[in-house]
């Protein structure tokens, strides 16, 4: 009886959320959380049909699990291949002996499927994706009540879609720039260990704008700065361009640290003594392809200001300094810790509008933050929680830096 009560409920809230929210995408995001929660599952996957274009599904919303970014399967290839094509609800109770698993998923993300609901995403005239849910958390099996949740998740979809439309936008496939595998990071000697990140499955790609959102304390900064080669994972892989940098020498990691990646801090960290002009001039003489201080300071709109010292110039301008000097050695891959966070609104959207600028260039950007709002610019946003990726969305409509509000 609770269960019906809780599920009633949850019915209700996401048919308010639909209709009443500004942002579909967010709407659908926050309804499938509100189901694998109510279904007490590990995992959630919207997917969406391109029967128009390529033939083929992707996932567009994924809760838990692992990163599904770049992975896609054609009409009839297994089970959420088979109920687009076929239309009909199917739960599976053990995926690894069902003769329809697509088994190379689990092989390239590291999860281990176990049971699924999957329901057809159908509109007033086609199927046009479905929504599966994995894995109870307890291993039982799913009730007849979790299903019901799950199709009318799928109805109050497809309902919403027809009733706002949405942009679904197939995104091209991109190659990996940068791949974490099964990255752990433990601080602490034996009496007193803390266990930072708990197994991040991870891949960035060449040219996207990724934004990773979380609570203070969730593992967010610790990521990057693995990422970065400032600090080493206790277990696991980072590949940068097919070379693994996580036991590599401090040798290695200053290279990689110096021509691969730039850096963005909350805090400016310009030398107070130098002009802007000399602090990237400083840091182009250690990177082996850096542009001129000149051509830098140009791509964020500050050439007139390259002889004034830090203290000459407004917040928002030494930010844009620290933009110029992370873009002076022409990394492959840019990471920006809070960088708006000591700025206020309008400032804020002066260093985003660069930023943009850079992202429309070709730059490889990750950009940590708290605000939710910066999010809406991403092409994929992860959400972290007590130190593993929870949510992953795909933004098929980033929004400008100018149309942001907060």
């Amino acid at each position: 009886m609770n269960h019906r009560v809780s599920y009633t409920q949850v019915v209700w809230e996401i048919t308010k959320l639909l209709q009443e929210s500004d942002s579909l995408e967010e709407a659908l995001r926050v309804s499938l959380s509100m189901v694998v929660k109510a279904a007490d599952a590990e995992a959630g996957t919207i997917w969406f049909y391109n029967k128009r274009g390529d033939g083929r599904i992707y996932p567009s919303f994924w809760i838990g699990g692992s990163d599904l970014t770049g992975l896609s399967l054609a009409a009839g290839e297994g089970i959420a291949g088979a109920v687009v094509e076929q239309g009909t609800v199917t739960v599976v109770k053990d995926c690894q002996k069902d003769k329809r698993w697509a088994g190379r998923f689990d092989k390239t993300t590291g999860f281990v499927t176990k049971s699924m609901i999957c329901v057809p995403l159908i509109n007033k005239y086609e199927v046009i994706g479905c929504i599966q849910i994995i894995n109870k958390r307890d291993g039982s099996l799913y009730r007849d009540e979790d299903v019901s949740l799950t199709e009318n998740l799928a109805m109050l979809t497809a309902i919403a879609i027809d009733e706002k439309g949405l942009n679904l936008g197939f995104v091209k496939e991109k190659p990996i720039l940068l791949s974490l595998k099964n990255v752990t990071k433990t601080f602490g000697n034996e009496e007193c260990k803390v266990q930072v990140l708990k197994g991040i499955d991870l891949d960035i790609r060449v040219g996207e704008f990724l934004v990773i959102l979380g609570e203070s304390g969730c593992g967010k900064s610790t990521l990057l700065n693995i990422i970065g080669g400032m600090d080493k994972p206790t277990t696991g892989s980072v590949f940068f361009e097919h070379k693994d940098y996580a036991n590599a020498g401090e040798e290695e990691l200053t290279w990689y640290r110096r021509n691969s990646v730039g850096f963005i801090f909350q805090a400016y960290n310009l030398m107070p003594t130098l002009t802007a002009e000399e602090n990237l001039e400083f840091i182009g003489e250690l990177s082996e392809s850096s542009m001129t201080a000149m051509e830098a300071l140009k791509s964020v709109g500050l050439y007139e200001k390259r002889r004034n010292y830090p203290a000459q110039l407004s917040g928002g301008q030494q930010q844009r300094v620290s933009i110029a000097r992370a873009l002076i050695k022409r990394p492959r891959l840019i990471l920006a810790d809070e960088p708006t966070a000591a700025l206020d609104y309008e400032t804020s959207i002066e260093v985003l509008t660069v930023l943009e600028e850079v992202i429309k260039k070709g730059a490889t950007l990750l950009m940590v933050t708290h605000n939710e709002e910066i999010a809406k610019m991403a092409d994929r946003i992860i959400r972290m929680k007590n130190g593993m990726v929870a949510e992953v969305t795909i933004n098929n409509r980033p929004a400008k830096a100018s149309d942001l509000v907060w």
